[in-house]
């Protein structure tokens, strides 16, 4: 395959020498903080939509997309358009927090997409360029103006890598945060999964809101997830959803909602709150908003906008080229319609993919919203739940809709009167590896999440083509049935490029 001559050296040895070469440099002078280069020993050079090209000269399907953060896919013609124009005008490309033209294109259009009831009264706040700043801006705000302190927060949240946001994630260790049940057919923490369970968690919150027992003071806000990502792609029932924001508005509490990795269509609709019709107080916005670019702002309600000059800033806040990139991006994902698409796509995914859990007993459950996905893979070998599985299966199926997970043998299935619930076998990190490994061996790029990173995950860009849906199926599907055959194979060898043998020539 061609790769460009200053990498390759122009022959398939000098690609692969090259290649060999910057993973080994990479591995010797980082930080053993790298997280997604261990997993995916590749080294991009050309990138367009969904396909990355390798400096091996290796080509991929990339459903990683930058962890959500491209909408369009790699170098969208619209946003380097976009970026091209102000590159080529003179226009300052950090600006602190001073009004610009390219600012303003920004605002409007980010303004014509919010949820009704939140875009006639907002105020935006721009942040440094991560969304975990976006999270702690927002915790700022609410303290700031209830004059309280703690927060409610989800269990199997991920907000960001910086104190606070890591403080109201799951993984936090002592902290100023009150957990909360969040709902989920599969693992429920009620063992019942369903509108039951989803009622239980609401009732919980509830409990804990007004029991003056409860050792939680009313709080400065609620953060929550529309759809979890890395909790492992669990989406949020609209109707609880609808619940916590009655709970919040009755008691004065600020609903934060966490669209960094759901916002901009990513779902199937523009902001993955409005499939429940909630309008939140907050909206934390990063990834895909800045097309590509370092961006991330804090959307809130007028009333709300109690800063002092200075509460809140960052040097790197007057990013033009990502609000340009930005606005080009919000404006195609609304002109045409990729919301849309994403929801009619991801539902026909899902379907396709939920027949893994008929074929292999490794596949515990597929489920997720639009264009965001998760296959979490289980211990075929594991304690086998109560109940028929292939009666309990059939019976989800003919319950369900196209929000309740339909699972297969072995996992959990609830939501209809008079059946026990079976329990899901034990999560399987090894084989999930073992998936992501198969994957990239057949030119697939997927991330991995989920409480015991046991979840294969899919975030493909919003232009995927059903074509390219088609191959990503194909390249999951195979690489499920190599890991199931052999799963010995599939088990994780050296990683590190100076573990590695140099090619022969």
């Amino acid at each position: 395959m061609a790769v460009t001559e200053s990498v390759t050296g122009g022959t398939y040895g000098g690609a692969r020498a090259a290649h060999e070469g910057i993973l080994r440099r990479q591995s010797a002078r980082e930080s053993r903080a790298r997280t997604y280069a261990r997993a995916l020993p590749i080294v991009p050079v050309r990138a367009r939509g969904l396909t990355i090209e390798g400096a091996d000269g290796r080509r991929y399907l990339d459903c990683l997309s930058g962890a959500g953060t491209l909408a369009l896919g790699h170098n969208h013609p619209v946003v380097l358009e976009a970026i091209r124009k102000v590159l080529d005008s003179g226009a300052p490309l950090s600006v602190l927090d001073l009004a610009t033209p390219v600012k303003d294109a920004f605002i409007t259009e980010l303004f014509r997409t919010l949820p009704p009831g939140l875009a006639d009264r907002a105020r935006v706040q721009f942040c440094g360029p991560a969304g975990t700043d976006a999270v702690e801006a927002a915790f700022k705000l609410v303290r700031a103006a209830t004059g309280r302190t703690g927060i409610l927060a989800f269990t199997g949240a991920y907000h960001g890598m910086t104190t606070g946001a890591l403080a109201a994630s799951g993984g936090a260790g002592d902290v100023r945060v009150a957990r909360l049940p969040y709902p989920q057919d599969y693992r429920c923490p009620f063992g019942v999964g369903g509108p039951r369970g989803a009622e239980l968690a609401a009732r919980w919150t509830e409990t804990v809101l007004d029991d003056p027992k409860s050792g939680v003071p009313l709080p400065a806000g609620m953060i929550l997830e529309p759809v979890q990502g890395e909790g492992g792609v669990i989406p949020a029932p609209d109707d609880w959803l609808r619940r916590m924001r009655r709970l919040t508005a009755d008691r004065s509490i600020p609903l934060i909602a966490d669209e960094i990795q759901t916002g901009v269509g990513r779902t199937g609709a523009f902001w993955a709150v409005e499939h429940s019709g909630v309008t939140p107080d907050v909206m934390v916005l990063s990834k895909a908003i800045g097309g590509s670019l370092p961006l991330a702002v804090v959307v809130y309600r007028d009333d709300l906008d109690v800063w002092e000059p200075g509460a809140h800033a960052g040097t790197f806040r007057g990013n033009q080229l990502a609000m340009a990139a930005g606005t080009a991006t919000l404006a195609h994902v609304r002109e045409n319609a990729l919301a849309e698409r994403a929801g009619l796509l991801g539902a026909r995914l899902l379907a396709q993919l939920r027949r893994l859990q008929d074929d292999f007993t490794c596949v515990g459950d597929v489920r997720g919203r639009g264009l965001m996905i998760g296959v979490e893979l289980v211990d075929p070998e594991g304690e086998e739940p109560a109940g028929d599985a292939e009666e309990h299966t059939r019976k989800a199926r003919a319950h369900g809709d196209g929000d309740v997970v339909a699972v297969a043998r072995g996992a959990a299935v609830s939501g209809w009167e008079g059946d026990a619930r079976p329990g899901p076998r034990p999560a399987a990190p090894e084989l999930a590896s073992a998936v992501q490994r198969a994957c990239l061996e057949r030119g697939l790029i997927v991330e991995l999440g989920g409480r015991h990173a046991g979840v294969v995950r899919l975030l493909p860009p919003l232009t995927i083509t059903d074509e390219q849906a088609a191959a990503v199926v194909d390249r999951l599907a195979d690489a499920v049935a190599a890991v199931a055959r052999d799963p010995a194979a599939h088990r994780a060898g050296p990683r590190r490029p100076e573990d590695r043998k140099e090619p022969d020539d």
